[in-house]
């Protein structure tokens, strides 16, 4: 029996799956346990083989080959991990490790790629937009990433992830979107991630206001309509992520676009964000592109990572 293995792992959980297919229902077993980073990379490393002990132990089967989900990226010319907010992994060839350790082929995408490759193969893409191209998964919540997914061509249709060369392909959320905004981690100011996640809009409404609200508070006061600092942020939010999209609609021109993430669920991005992205493309204001509701909810990740 073929099976599909996958972890995906976090700063906080890793989670371990097996599939029987690339089938939401078809899930043989699910684990998760704690990643423990504060304990460093061996630890880690630990962890994982450790797991996927477990899930060989209760299945009674093992993998040909699994594939990761993770917090940062892979670099092919380095051969070693970047860019990731579990910072232990940076510069370490992980990808070796893990086959060395494993003893089976290795594959390596970032979360924002995985629940992209997931909602395009087994989630709500193949619902709505069956005959599909390309795909562009966007996470908005803590922190703002990407990945595109591509319908591959002859004979074998499946859908695979676009790395690009350098392992960057759709990294969207450090690009500058409000020329000399607030600094960010890597080393620019006002990018896509400092303007539209979740802590950017929340540091917004209190710089305006003076007051702490978590996003949930934001989005109800402004849904009331009382107060006007709320309406200003998600305003705020509307207008970046139309001109932020639109960058990607006109370089990718996909036929889907799925929200992932905690602002995913505000319904406005979906019709306000659409319209703010309208006044930005390269196509007389024509948008023919679906912006989609994630289906397969915090199962994306590590069912992504078993469809590498």
């Amino acid at each position: 029996m073929q099976t599909y293995w996958g972890i995906d792992l976090g700063g906080t959980k890793t989670e371990g799956v097996v599939l029987s297919a690339p089938k939401p229902e078809a899930v043989l077993i699910r684990k998760r346990i704690d990643t423990e980073a504060h304990k460093g990379y061996d630890h880690i490393l630990n962890q994982i083989t450790g797991l996927i002990d477990t899930l060989k132990a209760e299945t009674g089967l093992a993998p040909e080959r699994v594939g990761f989900s993770t917090p940062g990226t892979f670099d092919p010319a380095r051969q070693a991990m970047k860019n990731c907010n579990t910072t232990v992994l940076n510069g370490k060839p992980m990808k070796q490790d893990l086959a060395r350790l494993l003893n089976v082929p290795v594959e390596i995408a970032n979360d924002a790629n995985c629940f992209a490759l997931a909602e395009t193969t087994m989630g709500i893409v193949p619902d709505v937009v069956p005959g599909y191209q390309t795909v562009f998964g966007v996470i908005m919540g803590t922190g703002v990433g990407g990945g595109i997914v591509v319908r591959g061509q002859g004979r074998d249709k499946r859908p695979f992830v676009l790395n690009g060369l350098q392992g960057l392909g759709g990294e969207w959320g450090h690009n500058i979107l409000e020329e000399n905004g607030n600094s960010c981690y890597c080393g620019k100011r006002g990018c896509v991630e400092q303007v539209i996640s979740g802590p950017a809009l929340q540091h917004y409404y209190k710089k305006m206001s003076g007051e702490d609200r978590s996003m949930e508070e934001i989005i109800d006061r402004y849904q009331q309509g009382n107060d006007l600092i709320a309406s200003q942020t998600i305003n705020r939010l509307l207008e970046y992520f139309g001109k932020g999209i639109s960058v990607i609609i006109n370089i990718l021109d996909p036929d889907a676009i799925v929200l992932g993430g905690g602002l995913s669920n505000i319904d406005l991005l979906y019709t306000e964000g659409l319209e703010r992205a309208r006044k930005y493309i390269f196509n007389s204001r024509e948008i023919n592109t679906r912006f989609l509701k994630p289906k397969l909810g915090d199962s994306a990740g590590v069912f992504g990572a078993a469809l590498l």
